[in-house]
């Protein structure tokens, strides 16, 4: 019983996290932790720049942990019920969050450094590459969430027990 409850509490929070921090959250987060439009015309030198730039790694840090929730879920569902297959499938879960996070922290880095397009090029033009990011991004992405859906799906569904069934007789079998 006390399995099936903590099953079902991790639901509780699997659900909700994976749709509104995993889906909603990447655009709130973007608007909040790069450097506004408003402001890139005021910054003028290398130094002011770095400083914004780096104003958002804390605003960084706290997107992963919150984004890290769902794959702590998964991680908790694979101690509570050891499936050798879905242990496999939840290491492939974490390497493509993991990519996932450095991918998306280097494109949110990136773009305040680059400044939405309307700063001076004081850094290197590699950080203009950034702009692709994107891109590789929603490569990592896509997979790891169809493999966090799929194993959340498997993990919050009630798996009947064999001895229920035998339990009622009187189901008639056609």
């Amino acid at each position: 019983m006390t399995r099936l409850a903590a099953r079902a509490l991790l639901a509780v929070v699997f659900w909700p996290a994976l749709f509104f921090f995993w889906f909603l959250g990447p655009f709130v987060f973007f608007l909040l932790s790069t450097t506004s439009s408003e402001v890139c015309p005021r910054l003028e030198t290398r130094a002011e720049f770095l400083a914004a730039a780096n104003g958002t790694i804390p605003m960084l840090a706290l997107q992963s942990l919150i984004y890290a929730i769902p794959i702590l879920c998964l991680l908790l569902w694979g101690r509570l019920s050891p499936e050798p297959a879905r242990a496999r499938q939840i290491v492939t879960c974490v390497k493509l969050f993991g990519a996932a996070i450095v991918t998306g922290a280097l494109w949110e880095y990136g773009s305040s450094l680059v400044c939405d397009g309307y700063g001076q090029p004081f850094f290197s033009p590699l950080w203009q590459m950034t702009n692709y990011l994107p891109i590789v991004s929603l490569v990592i992405n896509v997979p790891l969430y169809v493999l966090a859906f799929s194993l959340g799906r498997a993990f919050s569904t009630r798996e009947d027990d064999p001895a229920d069934d035998a339990a009622h007789p009187d189901q008639d079998v056609v």
